[in-house]
């Protein structure tokens, strides 16, 4: 990905700080009461370890573009530390993350339209299409303009309602329990059977790391990007836990998949949060496919790269796919545990880390770095089959 091109005006500091809450909130935050019911209370205590361990590897992202010029996107990253294997092996990788997460968005949004008007269906002569599926399609359409836009300092105004999104649906949880509900529900204080599902979950959450390079790159003042790391993290993880302990408290075990599949649609404070969902979508769809399409146009002959209309031709093409696969899945659950448990623990975790240690060579004098990463290359890994396992055989149930 050729984020220099991609990027034509440079963003402030505020902008960068919306683009990064941005790309770490969203719909993780709809799906984390369904981890936290599904790990019990203290779950919440690998949520915390797991958003340090996305913040360290986010720094490792970090140092590791400062090190090469010549490194603007995670498959450059990869690439100067494995050679060519390594940047086949990141873009796969990269690429497979954000398109699940796309997908999940385009079901989020299906789910949460059909919630609202139940009977709403295609027919298209003798094929009929039920509400959920239908919605989908819509969900497509109206993202589609969002595929001409290419400048991140343009697209943190569409991160903004992102951001402000996921404010006001938890508000709106916050005054569905509030108002008549209550917050009454104890729940369980662990759960080992659920706890591969809660892990896989709360990993989604922090799967933005193949965005970095981009918004990186897209900062006016580069050396800022740590401070802007660190507020993205804290205010999304207050945000995770907060919505984690309200939906728990309100619905405990019976919470859904997505927590706004349980909101009363009578009362004013769901319709509202519903509503507010439908945004986030919108919002986030362009800036998680960007480097998918990136990729795609680096592959393109060198007279056809950085062209607006082929750019946006492509972008479209990978929407339209991911409309596809989301009529297809069985649910966001899927999607979001699946996506966590082996690509983000992949692209989030372990590439961070092995490229690190590739490229500042910290394997060879064994210092406290080295130890550091290794524990965490070895959790990482643990993590990441027991999830993807316990995902797998939970989406063919499912199916």
């Amino acid at each position: 990905m050729d984020s220099v091109h991609s990027t034509r005006r440079q963003a402030n500091f505020l902008k960068t700080c919306i683009n990064g809450i941005n790309a770490l909130s969203g719909i993780g935050i709809l799906s984390i009461p369904y981890a936290l019911s599904s790990g019990g209370w203290l779950s919440l205590v690998v949520l915390i370890l797991i958003s340090l361990a996305a913040f360290f590897t986010g720094l490792l992202i970090r140092r590791c573009m400062e090190s090469n010029p010549l490194a603007t996107s995670y498959p450059d990253i990869a690439g100067i530390a494995f050679g060519r294997k390594g940047r086949i092996i990141a873009l796969v990788f990269t690429c497979l993350e954000l398109y699940l997460v796309a997908t999940g968005l385009l079901i989020l949004e299906g789910d949460n339209l059909h919630k609202l008007s139940p009977h709403f269906g295609f027919k298209f002569g003798s094929l009929k299409m039920d509400g959920r599926h239908s919605f989908v399609i819509v969900a497509g359409l109206i993202i589609l303009p969002s595929m001409w836009l290419s400048d991140l300092s343009v697209l943190s105004y569409l991160s903004l309602g992102g951001v402000l999104s996921s404010l006001i649906v938890l508000i709106c949880v916050f005054c569905v329990g509030a108002s008549g509900v209550g917050f009454h529900r104890k729940g369980s204080l662990v759960n080992f059977e659920g706890l591969p599902t809660a892990v896989s979950l709360y990993t989604f959450c922090y799967g933005a790391h193949a965005m970095f390079p981009a918004i990186y790159l897209s900062m006016k003042k580069k050396s800022q990007f740590s401070i802007v790391l660190l507020l993205s993290f804290m205010i999304c993880t207050i945000t995770y836990m907060t919505m984690a302990i309200l939906g728990y408290l309100i619905y405990g075990d019976d919470v859904q998949s997505q927590v706004t599949l349980n909101l009363p649609t009578e009362k004013a404070s769901a319709k509202v949060a519903i509503y507010t969902i439908l945004a986030g979508p919108v919002a986030k769809y362009a800036i998680t496919i960007m480097p998918i399409a990136s990729a795609i146009e680096n592959y393109l002959p060198v007279k056809h790269r950085h062209n607006k209309v082929i750019s946006a031709t492509i972008k479209m093409c990978v929407l339209a796919s991911t409309v596809v696969l989301a009529i297809t899945l069985p649910s966001f659950e899927s999607v979001a545990s699946l996506s966590g448990a082996a690509l983000v623990v992949s692209v989030s975790f372990l590439l961070p880390c092995a490229c690190y240690l590739k490229i500042f060579q910290v394997y060879r004098s064994f210092g406290f770095d080295f130890f550091v990463i290794m524990g965490l290359v070895v959790l990482a890994i643990l993590l990441g089959v027991v999830g993807t396992y316990s995902s797998v055989i939970e989406t063919f149930k499912h199916i």
